[in-house]
């Protein structure tokens, strides 16, 4: 697999061959009960305009958002896809492959 800065900004394909976007985030959480930090990847924000300028960049220390980039977050991300990393059937040859369909999945 691919590190997670390397997806940014990848071509994204669903499983009929069709384009979606290009992933412009890339959602973690953490697991908290571990005692080293570690984060489980729940998915992907893919965008038809490139634009990642999120990347976590406007969260504080306890990972939330201020005023300010809360509503930068919903002017970027306005109809933007989440793709479940469940759906990624592969993201090795520097394109990302889904295994469902663009109608399938859902705005975020």
């Amino acid at each position: 697999m691919v590190g997670l800065t390397a997806l940014m900004g990848q071509c994204v394909w669903d499983a009929e061959g069709v384009w979606v976007g290009h992933v412009v985030d890339i959602r973690v959480v953490r697991n908290k009960r571990e005692s080293m930090q570690s984060h489980t990847v729940m998915g992907l924000v893919v965008s038809v305009h490139r634009a990642p300028v999120m990347l976590g960049l406007t969260r504080d220390r306890q990972g939330r958002l201020g005023w300010l980039s809360e509503v930068l977050a919903r002017v970027v991300y306005a109809g933007c896809t989440f793709v479940p990393w469940e759906m990624v059937a592969s993201s090795d040859t520097g394109e990302v492959h889904l295994r469902a369909q663009r109608k399938e999945l859902t705005r975020v």
